[in-house]
């Protein structure tokens, strides 16, 4: 018998440990070299643990939902096993974790062991939230994988689990599935559920309560006509994306206008540190992108010497990636200025909360035609609202309105982005 041992990859210095998810594969089953064995939540990224050679799944040291730490043994695969031999000595270690597991660990113990029933990280999440298993989603990912669309379409088309895999609790409706009863209808029962945090979402919990504990934040706003970007962008557009080969969206525009500010007013790209306010000679915008897992801010590193283009295709990028749960620690770490679109979902007016260390952040919502007065005539236009919060410990009221205003300026006329004006 030859024991290979699977750890827990090494993890950033700023992270401590990390949450087990779901194991893929169940002891006593092979496994191929390179195959995903479980997924690994840390409170920034999901990491998933190959398999190191191929072989058998002999042992699982760390049951799912178990909290570990870099580098601490979580199975053992026999590189000369064969599945059938090792399934009976290896139910002991399976029959380890608690007798009533969580959904998401049923689900998991219903699947296969072929390739075409691992899930994506998203898309493992959303199985267990609806009770699925990956055998009841057809997957079109690579090699037959799920991905998160998948299972979003077999939700909505109504697919429902092998009734053997789920326990007898998790036959009840799902919350989100639960309608208002109307005034004289019998309430019967009244639902609820209960699930713990996740990693990321306990420490986006824990930055923005830090955030508004450690900052003296204020907003500003301002208005500003997007007709000018709207021609601009309605002009290029097929030429661009022929070009590029990805569209021109508005974002680009934003963070060329924010960058734009920054160079007039430092102080907005400056973070506090103890007392010293450290000012950065570079230009790391974050920007805010909704996954499955919750809000994430990757970061648009050097965004100054970016193109129109460079911005696009990196902003779709990490769209991609934030979805499918791929986006390291490395690609949120850092940055110094942030920039949050709500008007994706139609948000007309917000205060954002800072991003620590950063000491400013810009909100921007949707465009909507509005009545405003133009040469003392009421006109209407695509207006939007921007709303700038600030540390108001290092950035004084007139470095923030005058800040707000150079970015309401350049998007107003984009060519003072080229003129640098």
């Amino acid at each position: 018998m030859s024991i290979v041992e699977v750890k827990v990859p090494q993890l950033s210095e700023s992270v401590a440990e990390a949450t087990m998810l779901t194991w893929k594969k169940k002891a006593g089953e092979s496994v191929a070299v390179d195959e995903i064995l479980i997924e690994i939540e840390t409170d920034k990224v999901v990491l998933e643990v190959p398999a190191p050679s191929a072989g058998v799944l002999v042992e699982i040291v760390q049951p799912d939902g178990a909290t570990v730490v870099a580098e601490q043994l979580i199975a053992k695969i026999d590189t000369d096993g064969k599945a059938a031999a090792a399934a009976p000595a290896a139910a002991p270690a399976a029959a380890a974790p608690a007798a009533a597991p969580a959904p998401a660990a049923a689900a998991a113990a219903a699947t296969g062991g072929s390739k075409s029933d691992v899930a994506m990280p998203a898309a493992a999440k959303l199985l267990a939230d609806n009770n699925l298993k990956t055998a009841d989603v057809a997957g079109t990912g690579k090699d037959g994988r799920v991905t998160k669309g998948d299972v979003l379409g077999a939700v909505a088309s109504g697919a429902k689990p092998a009734a053997a895999a789920i326990p007898a609790p998790a036959a009840k409706p799902a919350l989100p599935q639960v309608a208002a009863p109307g005034g004289s209808a019998d309430l019967g029962e009244r639902p609820e559920q209960r699930v713990p945090m996740s990693r990321l979402r306990a420490r986006i919990a824990e930055r923005l309560l830090q955030s508004q504990s450690t900052n003296a934040i204020l907003t500003t706003f301002n208005e500003v006509n997007m007709a000018p970007v709207m021609d601009l962008r309605k002009r290029f557009q097929d030429s661009f994306t022929k070009e590029h080969g990805v569209k021109l969206g508005f974002m680009s525009f934003f963070v060329k206008a924010a960058v734009h500010a920054l160079k007039k007013y430092p102080v907005i790209n400056a973070s506090v540190d103890g007392n010293d306010i450290l000012y950065h000679g570079y230009f790391d915008i974050g920007i805010a992108v909704g996954s499955p897992r919750g809000l994430v801010v990757p970061i648009l590193r050097n965004a100054d010497q970016m193109s129109f283009a460079d911005i696009e295709k990196k902003i779709a990028e990490y769209g991609k990636k934030a979805q499918d749960g791929k986006l390291g620690i490395e690609e949120m770490t850092g940055g110094t200025f942030s920039i949050s679109n709500g008007g994706t979902f139609g948000s007309m007016l917000s205060t954002p909360i800072i991003n620590p260390p950063q000491s400013a952040i810009l909100g921007v919502h949707a465009t909507k035609d509005r009545a405003v007065v133009e040469n003392g005539q009421i006109v209407i236009r695509p207006m939007n609202y921007l709303a700038m919060s600030y540390d108001h410990r290092i950035i004084d009221g007139r470095e923030a309105v005058l800040g707000l205003v150079a970015m309401k300026e350049a998007l107003e006329d984009p060519s003072r982005l080229l003129f640098d004006i």
